[in-house]
C-alpha cells in the first residue's frame, strides 16, 4: 500500500512539471505602471515605434522610448 501511495505521488510529480505554465499575471493597467520609465512618461520596448524615441535604457535589453513631445529641453545645445 505505502509503495502505490509514493509511485501515485511521483506520476502527480512527473506529470505537474510537464504542463505548461498558464501566463496570468497583472491587469493591464498594473502591468504599464510597472514597464514605464523615465518618469513615467516612457514605456520600456525592445523597439521604439515611429512616434517614440530612445532616451535612455531601462536594463541591458529594453529601450525607454518616450513620445517624441515628452523628451526633454536640451540646454546648452
Amino acid at each position: 500500500m505505502a509503495m502505490r501511495s509514493v509511485l501515485l505521488v511521483l506520476v502527480v510529480l512527473v506529470l505537474l512539471s510537464y504542463v505548461p505554465p498558464v501566463r496570468s499575471g497583472p491587469n493591464v493597467y498594473l502591468r504599464r505602471a510597472f514597464a514605464s520609465c523615465w518618469r513615467l512618461k516612457g514605456s520600456c520596448k525592445t523597439k521604439c515605434g515611429t512616434k517614440e524615441l530612445y532616451h535612455i535604457m531601462c536594463d541591458t535589453r529594453t529601450l525607454c522610448c518616450i513620445n517624441k513631445k515628452d523628451l526633454p529641453i536640451l540646454v546648452g545645445k
